[in-house]
């Protein structure tokens, strides 16, 4: 595009900036000079660097300015302990009378009482109320000249690397009492470019229209007009979509995988009763996971509703004496007030035991999954978060083993991208034989637990199904699954307050 053809394209503000570049180096006398406001000097000249019109150069200087309204207020007035060392003299005066004549708040006359103090300037008595004088070493200091008001009262900004031994004395002063602080400046230099001085020369004072508007379109206004004309091929700033958060994403490709595996979604509340959560499960009472340390009670409500009366009874028969099945169950007392208490849910396992509740038997063989949030009193690090979703899923088929139940999680890692993964022997109150799942990260080289599985014992399936048919349960720690494929150390950058973060993700590819 010739100098002339590239004129026509410019927006009014490179019109107005370009030809006063010559006389005018740097962005700060562009500003003075063009009349304009910073904003639009600063955005005309990136435009104009795009084009290759100008040339930008950047450098910084450190100084020193005033830190707050309390530095500039003192620049007006002096320093408080100045002010309260003239109003004194050598004889007693009442605090009262001080504040007034030297015009002190009380935070600033207990400053100043503490610094002459240090510097024996000044005696007190309190035999008739405070009272203050001068010492004989109060109306020395009183007469000399302070290095830090000398420094105030001479012109900022500063730098710190041209300061007098004397001005860095004072500096040092003042920067202890946070009246002072550094201040990073920025200037722009600018240079045109051969090319730039072409279109320069070669700019009119022709008013080019900016815009066509449906208005100049509807009313024929465009007509006798002429329109800037617009580079199609220059770089233009992105301009990033609209974008669900990235944890959403897996969320949704993660109950996809389920799905294609022919398994049916349970749903429900985040809030549950501590049957459902614990005893439907054959969680003793008094086993240590009910604590509060590890789970969250509720205060309102703080008691739920049991289910039906025979399930109740199923399950308190269950935990007391194992019932009508070869179990001697925990040999306690089972207590229904226990069971009511509310909890934010620890696993979503919880659904399984209500999915189970409802189940018809004849509806059998039956899969289930669930995703949803816990919660539980963990202490906040890089494995561990005390707000976070888990799958669940329950296979609920006479003819299910524990090597299906094998083969089912295998098949879920390998579709969530693992090579690593290992089983190892576990015990859970409410499966037997039971497993835990880890894998390996590379990152902090230790295997990583995501969950718990295993063949739930008939302690949990005949109150609840009626009938001991083996169910296969696992329950899966969904961040920690996730964060290997976001190539994230830390669980905690899952949910940072990070737009770019969000932008920049790879999304699950379904």
């Amino acid at each position: 595009m010739n100098a002339e053809d590239l004129g026509k394209t410019l927006h009014r503000l490179e019109r107005a900036i370009l030809p006063l570049i010559p006389k005018n180096p740097t962005a700060e006398e562009l500003i003075i000079v063009s009349g304009l406001q910073e904003v639009e000097v600063i955005r005309a000249l990136q435009w104009l660097s795009n084009k290759s019109l100008l040339t930008l150069t950047g450098s910084k200087t450190e100084q020193i300015v005033l830190a707050n309204e309390t530095a500039e207020q003192i620049v007006q007035n002096g320093l408080p302990e100045r002010r309260l060392l003239n109003a004194l003299s050598d004889q007693f005066q009442p605090v009262d009378t001080l504040i007034q004549r030297a015009k002190l708040s009380n935070q600033e006359l207990n400053i100043s009482i503490g610094m002459l103090k240090q510097k024996a300037a000044i005696e007190i008595t309190k035999t008739d109320g405070l009272q203050i004088k001068l010492t004989d070493q109060g109306k020395k200091i009183k007469e000399k000249e302070w290095l830090e008001e000398v420094f105030l009262h001479s012109p900022f900004p500063k730098i710190e690397s041209k300061l007098t031994p004397e001005e860095k004395f004072g500096y040092d002063l003042l920067k202890k009492r946070g009246l002072l602080k550094i201040e990073t400046k920025k200037k722009i230099n600018v240079k045109i470019t051969p090319q730039g001085k072409k279109v320069a020369a070669g700019l009119t004072t022709t008013a080019y229209e900016e815009k066509l508007t449906p208005e100049m379109l509807k009313n024929r206004t465009w007509k006798g007009k002429e329109f800037r004309a617009f580079d199609v091929s220059i770089n233009v700033p992105s301009r990033p979509r609209g974008k669900r958060h990235f944890v959403g994403g897996a969320l949704r490709y993660v109950k996809q995988v389920w799905l294609d595996m022919g398994f049916e979604e349970m749903t429900g509340t985040m809030v549950q009763s501590s049957f459902w959560n614990f005893d439907a499960l054959f969680t003793a009472q008094d086993h240590p996971v009910r604590d509060l340390q590890d789970t969250f009670y509720l205060k309102k409500p703080n008691r739920s509703k049991l289910p039906n009366d025979k399930l109740v009874q199923d399950v308190k028969t269950m935990h007391e004496t194992g019932g009508k099945i070869p179990s001697t169950g925990w040999n306690y007392a089972w207590d229904p007030k226990d069971a009511k208490r509310t909890v934010l849910r620890t696993h979503t396992t919880a659904l399984s035991a209500q999915t189970l509740a409802k189940l018809d038997i004849k509806d059998l063989p039956k899969k289930y999954f669930s995703l949803g949030k816990c919660f539980r009193n963990e202490s906040l690090d890089w494995s561990h978060l005390f707000e976070f979703y888990q799958t669940d899923c329950i296979v609920i088929d006479e003819n299910a083993n524990l090597r299906h139940l094998l083969g089912y999680l295998k098949q879920f890692f390998i579709k969530m991208g693992f090579e690593k993964v290992r089983f190892r022997p576990a015990h859970f109150p409410y499966t037997e034989p039971s497993v835990e799942v880890d894998v390996y990260h590379p990152k902090h080289k230790t295997w990583i637990e995501l969950g718990g599985a295993g063949v739930f014992r008939p302690e949990v399936v005949v109150p609840l199904l009626g009938k001991d048919i083996p169910v296969l349960a696992w329950g899966l720690g969904f961040p920690r699954i996730i964060s290997d494929y976001y190539k994230l150390n830390d669980i905690r950058q899952l949910y940072r307050n990070d737009l770019q973060q969000v932008r920049e993700m790879k999304e699950w590819m379904l």
